[in-house]
């Protein structure tokens, strides 16, 4: 199929690496991509409606501890990369892609704000020529529903003047085997000429391309991966009460259960999900099934499990407490991990947060140690007045219980569990540590 005039002159200039990026949205999932493009020889702009970001980028400066300065500083000093918060510019750039948050709201819907806005600055300066991606993690439906009548309301034609898809993002923090370049890219565009363009343009960085029929599609595939994980999670979140009234080691199962070569997958146990996807990308499709009738009951009971852990830990200290004669009210309780997940400073969504208001509620005196997160930044539901505290052996000492929430590589608990009177672990942590094993308790 031929393509139209404007597919054809984009399509030259991403052959020829002349057409602009253009990222909006510049955090875990938005500066990375900028790299890869970056590398891959596109001059790049990046869009956020964060000063302090744009600043710090344009200075040399990452703000994500994975993710190195010396790049951001080469980029920006040879023109290649910049970063602004005046979305005006989008008209500069040729290839866009949408890499905003996409939470909940305090009723547990889908939250299109960023989305939405992201898509009203783009129509207000989309002109003939331009790409655009929606990375955004969302239900099915969004980019045909939400973004196309928006930006065919200006008069211009999707697939002929410019071109729309969805292509989700797929990130592991920290994960040193895959960076986003070697993970397949899922993309579908809302006509064949658009789905080419975005193969073509995401085929510069991404090693491995996979085309499917629509932006629908490939918005499921991206709920079904996570919700995947959120099923399986809240399955051995589940055999862990079991295991727990039943006096068995519910990892112990897990291995056991493991060794078989075929047929099983390990998950394990935790003190509830975190991070930007698993806890919330369930309840975006739950949410979208209630518009056609169908009732999601394994998805919705999978996450009212997983949102339940952080109350079963918080019992499981109580317990472990009461077993030394003290009262959670006043127990000093120190957290070991504020981020969601092992060696990252994201604390997205993190159980550990959760952790500490209810600790709080119950009038325990709460601290925190986490050597990737210095001190805890205000969220959208949080906003702890909190540093990390140093972890000596006169900290452990003064503790009442030490929880485990994050499995960090930085700690060593053999020394933790020496200086600790208590200590209670929600990652098996402690597995390997021989001595003090009577101190231990599991949750």
């Amino acid at each position: 199929m031929e393509l139209p005039p404007q597919a054809r002159e984009l399509s030259r200039k991403i052959a020829g690496k002349s057409c602009v990026g253009g990222v909006i949205g510049l955090g875990y999932v938005g500066l990375p991509l900028v790299q890869h493009l970056c590398e891959a020889g596109y001059r790049v702009l990046g869009f956020d409606v964060d000063p302090a970001k744009t600043g710090r980028i344009n200075r040399g400066e990452s703000y994500i501890k994975h993710i190195d300065s010396g790049w951001i500083t080469a980029a920006v000093k040879n023109g290649a990369f910049s970063a602004t918060t005046a979305f005006e510019c989008l008209a500069e750039a040729d290839c866009i892609s949408i890499c905003v948050p996409t939470p909940l709201d305090e009723h547990m819907e889908p939250d299109l704000q960023y989305v939405r806005a992201t898509a009203e600055s783009i129509t207000k300066t989309l002109r003939p020529g331009q790409l655009v991606l929606l990375e955004s993690t969302t239900y099915p439906g969004t980019t045909a529903e939400i973004l196309l009548p928006l930006f065919e309301s200006t008069g211009l034609k999707a697939g002929e003047d410019f071109f729309l898809a969805f292509s989700p993002e797929r990130e592991d923090p920290a994960n040193p085997d895959f960076s986003i370049s070697n993970i397949p890219k899922v993309l579908g565009g809302v006509t064949p000429a658009c789905t080419d363009l975005a193969a073509q343009y995401y085929a510069t960085i991404f090693k491995r391309i996979v085309r499917v029929s629509s932006p629908a599609v490939a918005e499921l595939s991206k709920l079904l991966e996570n919700i995947f994980r959120s099923v399986n999670i809240a399955l051995v979140n589940e055999l862990k009460l079991l295991c727990d009234r039943m006096g068995l080691d519910v990892w112990e199962v897990i291995d056991a259960a493991a060794t078989k070569p075929f047929g099983f997958m390990p998950f394990y146990p935790g003190p509830g999900l975190g991070g930007h996807c698993i806890p919330i990308d369930p309840f975006y499709l739950s949410w979208k099934a209630r518009e056609y009738g169908v009732p999601t009951r394994f998805i919705e009971l999978a996450g009212q499990i997983n949102t339940m852990m952080p109350e079963y830990v918080v019992r499981r200290v109580m317990e472990a407490l009461n077993g030394h004669a003290k009262p959670l009210k006043g127990a000093r309780v120190l957290i070991l991990g504020a981020a969601y997940k092992k060696d990252v400073d994201d604390m997205r969504e993190s159980p550990s947060l959760k952790l500490m208001e209810l600790l709080l509620e119950h009038g325990a005196d709460v601290a925190y140690n986490d050597p990737h997160i210095p001190r805890l930044p205000p969220t959208r539901k949080y906003q702890f007045e909190m540093s990390s505290t140093p972890l000596t052996a006169e900290t452990l000492q003064r503790a009442d219980c030490v929880l485990v929430a994050t499995n960090h590589s930085a700690y060593d608990y053999e020394f933790i569990v020496r200086h600790a009177p208590l200590v209670v672990d929600t990652r098996n942590a402690t597995r390997f540590v021989v001595e003090g094993r009577a101190k231990i308790v599991k949750a």
